[in-house]
């Protein structure tokens, strides 16, 4: 065969794998299930192995382990644990706490039921995350009248140690 033979050859066999690969992906998005917590601990068996859709609010800490991280979403009823690459948590702003309402995210991934790799928990291996709404701080207003009464509770209890003492000599 000649040289340019070769190359377009080469060239048919890369656009024909790339084609491959992206229809791949999107026929696994495009079936992925969405599913609430609810679903998922009612019907554990039957999405076991899947891949699903489940969006929630970001709650607690980003926890890295390496190159990848543990994250909990939160749907308004149960929090689920969410295994993904540490690249993937730049996408988030906030974590649900006190002081913040977290990042409400759409996770795409396989679920397990009972995970090998993570001490038989049921947990997602995420494969995409998607930030649906930010999150936000939440602005909390300085309450002068509890700061009253501490100062007086403080101030009485500062009284009855001064007695105490003076009552042991």
């Amino acid at each position: 065969m000649s040289a340019p033979k070769t190359q377009k050859l080469k060239f048919l066999v890369f656009c024909i794998g790339l084609t491959l690969l992206t229809l791949h992906f999107t026929l696994a998005y495009a079936f992925a299930q969405r599913v609430s917590s609810a679903d998922l601990i009612g019907n554990i068996r039957e999405y076991d192995g899947k891949t699903i859709i489940y969006a929630g609010e970001v709650i607690g800490d980003i926890m890295v382990r390496g190159e990848h991280a543990w994250v909990n979403v939160h749907d308004g009823q149960q929090a689920v644990g969410i295994w993904l690459p540490k690249k993937m948590t730049e996408a988030i702003l906030y974590t649900g706490s006190y002081k913040e309402i977290g990042d409400w995210v759409e996770i795409t991934g396989t679920f397990h039921q009972i995970c090998k790799e993570h001490g038989g928990e049921f947990d997602i291996h995420a494969t995409r995350l998607k930030r649906v709404h930010d999150g936000y701080f939440i602005p909390r207003l300085f309450n002068q009248g509890r700061m009253k009464k501490a100062m007086v509770l403080l101030a009485v209890l500062g009284c009855i140690w001064i007695l105490r003492q003076l009552i042991k000599t």
